[in-house]
C-alpha cells in the first residue's frame, strides 16, 4: 500500500493516473509565518487558486505576516469547498469614534494596519477535524481535535473534542462518543503514530473498537 508523502501538493491520484487538481496538501502548499499547519490536513475547493501558494490566502484571507495571531491547524485536517477561518486581522479597529480602516486605503500604510490592531487571540484547529463547505470560523476559536463541523456554520469560542457543531451561530449539538472514549480517544492520539502503523491499523482507526485500538 502507498500513501502520499505530507509534502505532496496533489494527493489524490484518479484511476486514469492523473492528479485531482482542487485537493491539497496545505502543508505542502502554505508558507506563510502566521499559519502552521500538521501533516495530511487537506482542502478541497471546486475553485482552486490557480497557483498552489494561493492557498494561504484563500483558507485565511485576513492574516498577514504583520498580524498580530496565528492560525494553527492539526494533523489529518479535511477541509471542505469554501471553508474561511476569519482571524483576528480582519476586524476594524473599534476603540475610536469611527471604525473605518483608513489605513488600507493608503498604500504605505496597508500592511502596517493589522498590527496596530488590538492584539488577537490565535486560532487553533484540532487534529482529525472535519469542516463543511462554507463553515466560517471566527477569530480566536479553539477547535477540539476529532470535531465535525457542518455546512456554512459559522463556529467562535471554544469546542470540545469530538463535538458536532452545526449552524449560525454555531452550536454543538452532541458529542460524538460517550466522555469516556473521547478520553481514552486524546490518550491514544492516532495521529502522532508514524503513517505506517496509522495504515496498518486503518480498519480500527475508522472503526469503533476502542478496546481494540488501545490494545495496540
Amino acid at each position: 500500500m502507498t500513501f502520499p508523502s505530507p509534502d505532496t501538493v496533489h494527493p489524490v491520484t484518479l484511476p486514469d493516473g492523473s492528479a485531482l487538481p482542487n485537493n491539497v496538501f496545505l502543508k505542502a502548499v502554505i508558507d506563510h509565518p502566521r499559519i502552521e499547519v500538521g501533516d495530511y490536513t487537506y482542502a478541497n475547493d471546486f475553485d482552486p487558486p490557480a497557483d498552489p501558494a494561493g492557498w494561504a490566502g484563500r483558507i485565511a484571507p485576513y492574516l498577514f505576516p504583520p498580524s498580530s495571531d496565528r492560525l494553527i491547524i492539526g494533523k489529518f485536517g479535511q477541509f471542505a469547498h469554501g471553508v474561511r477561518f476569519i482571524t483576528h486581522s480582519a476586524n476594524h479597529d473599534m476603540r475610536g469614534f469611527s471604525t473605518f480602516p483608513f489605513a488600507i486605503h493608503d498604500p504605505d500604510r496597508f500592511m502596517a494596519y493589522p498590527a496596530s490592531l488590538p492584539k488577537g487571540n490565535d486560532t487553533v484547529v484540532g487534529h482529525d477535524v472535519w469542516i463543511g463547505a462554507d463553515a466560517r470560523i471566527l477569530p480566536g476559536t479553539q477547535i477540539g481535535s476529532g470535531v465535525i463541523i457542518g455546512t456554512g456554520a459559522v463556529v467562535g469560542g471554544t469546542v470540545p473534542d469530538y463535538s458536532v457543531v452545526v449552524g449560525n451561530p454555531g452550536r454543538v449539538i452532541r458529542r460524538r462518543f460517550a466522555p469516556d472514549v473521547i478520553t481514552r480517544l486524546m490518550m491514544i492520539a492516532w495521529w502522532d503514530w508514524p503513517i505506517e502503523k496509522i495504515l496498518a491499523h486503518e480498519a480500527l482507526i475508522t472503526g469503533a473498537d476502542i478496546d481494540a485500538l488501545e490494545a495496540l
